[in-house]
């Protein structure tokens, strides 16, 4: 004679299957929400995005002998973002001392570092101008040295 054993649940472990299906449920539908928002689909230039990167390295001349214009040729950069997908412009004020423009971009803010033992420090200048300035690390004095900026 053969005995097949029943499977039982306790009200207990019946209780926590449900919970479980729920929790599960709930994390999923949530989650599912979240992506298709608005929130997840970011505006490539809206409030709060990375609106723009540049990263200054001249050319195998030097920084020093960046022009004293504004220019875009790419032989100065090693990378460089936009979100309006216009030009970004740069030139050499003085000794360590850079302005770097973002096309179409206005009221922005950005942060700097420079390369090595150097640091940057960023201040708008103008509508989507930015000045750079480059010291080394601990000393005062500026120096011509790449750098890399991204505005907010």
């Amino acid at each position: 004679m053969k005995t097949s054993k029943r499977l039982s649940f306790s009200p207990a472990t019946a209780l926590a299957l449900v919970a479980l299906f729920f929790a599960l449920g709930g994390s999923a539908f949530a989650l599912g929400d979240e992506i298709s928002s608005q929130l997840a689909n970011q505006k490539r230039c809206a409030n709060g995005a990375v609106r723009g990167v540049a990263e200054v390295t001249s050319t195998s001349a030097g920084m020093a002998n960046l022009p004293d214009k504004f220019t875009s040729s790419k032989s100065y950069f090693s990378r460089r973002f936009n979100c309006t997908g216009r030009a970004i412009q740069v030139r050499r004020v003085e000794t360590g001392v850079f302005e770097v423009r973002f096309v179409g971009i206005s009221g922005a803010s950005g942060v700097g570092t420079g390369t090595n033992d150097a640091y940057a420090t960023v201040e708008p200048v103008s509508a989507g101008t930015l000045r750079v300035i480059v010291h080394p690390a601990g000393r005062d004095d500026r120096v011509d040295a790449p750098f890399t900026i991204v505005v907010v």
